[in-house]
C-alpha cells in the first residue's frame, strides 16, 4: 500500500529563481547517477572536503559572535538558536550536547525548531514558511539581554526572518548562519556568518555541504563560548557530567592526564572531593587536601573576564602554593 503524499504548497514563483549557490547544479556531480558506489563516494567526499575552508574564511565573524554570546551568558542572558528543517535539527543537536560535555543548561544556550520538538523526527509541512511563528517564538521565549541566532541554509527562511526581525525590534543582538553569501536575511543580523560552500552534490540538498558547514560553525561557536566561560582546564572537560561508566572513567583519566597522578590516587582524591572534578584537580595539582582546595576555589569561581584562566584552576593552585 502506498503512503499518502501531502498536498503540495502553492507555488511561489519568486523562489524558482532563488539566488543561492545551494540551488545551483554542481558540475562535479552532474552525472552522479551513472557512477559506481566508489565513484559516487569519491565525488561526495571531495566536495565535502572543501567545506572546512569556507568555514575558516568566516573565523573572524564567528569569533565576534563568540564574544557576544559570552557577554550575554555572563550577564544572565540566553543564546537562542532558531532554524527549520536540517538547519534547525543541527541547532538542536549542538545545544543538547552541551549539557553532558560542559554541564551547560538551557538557560545558557537553547535551540528552537520550526514546527516544535516533533519536527526533529518528522517534517512539519509549511513550518518554515511562517514568519509570524518565528516572531511569536521570540516574543514568548526571549527577553532583553538574550542573543538570537538564526540558521537558514538558503538565507531566506521566513520562520528565521520573522524571529530576527522580532529580536532586532526588541534590541537583542542577532546573528545569521547561512550557506548563501547573498542571503536576503543578512541585513537583519548584527553578525552575518555567510558560508560560501558552493553548489551541493545533489542540487538543493542542504543536508550535505551546507549542513556540514553549519555544524562546523556551531562546533566552533559553542565550544569556544563554553571554554571561555571556564568549563575546561586546557582541553580537558572539567565540568563533564559523569552520567555513565564511560564518563566516570574519563573523569579519572582526565585527572591523571592533568596531574600525573596514578589512577588509584586520582580516584581516591575525587572521592574525597565528593565527586567535584574541580576540587580534585586543584588538590592534585597543588598537593593539598580537598578541603583546602574547595575553600580556595570559592575565591576563584568561573569567570570569562579572567584572562588566561577562566576556570580559576590555575589561580587556585597558585594561591595554595603561596600558602605552603
Amino acid at each position: 500500500m502506498s503512503t499518502p503524499q501531502p498536498d503540495p504548497s502553492p507555488l511561489d514563483v519568486r523562489l524558482v529563481d532563488l539566488a543561492s549557490p545551494t540551488e545551483e547544479r554542481n558540475p562535479a556531480s552532474s552525472e552522479l547517477d551513472v557512477l559506481d558506489a566508489r565513484g559516487m563516494v569519491d565525488v561526495i567526499l571531495a566536495e565535502e572536503a572543501t567545506v572546512a575552508a569556507a568555514v575558516q574564511a568566516q573565523a573572524a565573524q564567528i569569533a565576534a559572535l563568540v564574544e557576544t554570546c559570552i557577554a550575554a551568558i555572563t550577564a544572565g542572558g540566553t543564546v537562542h538558536y532558531l532554524g527549520a528543517g536540517t538547519s534547525g535539527r543541527l541547532a538542536v543537536l549542538d545545544a543538547v550536547e552541551l549539557a553532558p560535555t560542559f554541564n551547560a543548561d538551557a538557560s545558557m544556550i537553547t535551540a528552537h525548531l520550526a514546527g516544535g520538538d516533533g519536527a526533529f523526527l518528522t517534517a512539519v509541512e509549511g513550518a518554515e514558511d511562517s514568519a509570524e511563528a518565528g516572531a511569536e517564538l521570540v516574543r514568548t521565549e526571549c527577553r532583553a539581554g538574550d542573543v538570537v541566532i538564526g540558521l537558514a541554509a538558503s538565507g531566506r527562511t521566513p520562520f528565521v526572518g520573522g524571529a530576527l526581525e522580532a529580536a532586532r525590534a526588541a534590541g537583542m543582538p542577532t546573528a545569521l548562519i547561512s550557506a548563501n553569501p547573498q542571503a536576503s536575511l543578512a541585513p537583519l543580523a548584527d553578525h552575518p556568518i555567510l558560508l560560501d560552500v558552493g553548489p551541493e552534490v545533489v542540487t538543493g540538498s542542504t543536508r550535505m555541504k551546507a549542513g556540514t558547514a553549519q555544524k562546523l560553525t556551531l562546533n566552533a561557536l559553542s565550544t569556544a563560548t563554553m571554554v571561555r566561560l571556564g568549563t575546561t582546564f586546557g582541553n580537558l572537560m572539567i565540568d563533564v557530567r559523569p552520567t555513565n561508566a564511560k564518563l566516570v572513567a574519563r573523569t579519572v583519566r582526565m585527572l591523571v592526564q592533568a596531574s600525573g597522578a596514578t589512577p588509584q590516587h586520582a580516584a581516591e582524591v575525587l572521592e574525597a572531593a565528593a565527586g567535584s572534578v574541580r576540587v580534585a584537580l586543584v588538590a592534585l595539582l597543588a598537593g593539598a587536601e580537598p578541603a583546602a582546595a574547595a575553600e580556595v576555589l570559592e575565591r576563584f569561581p568561573r569567570d570569562a573576564r579572567r584572562a588566561g584562566d577562566p576556570a580559576g584552576i590555575r589561580s587556585a593552585v597558585a594561591a595554595l602554593d603561596e600558602r605552603s
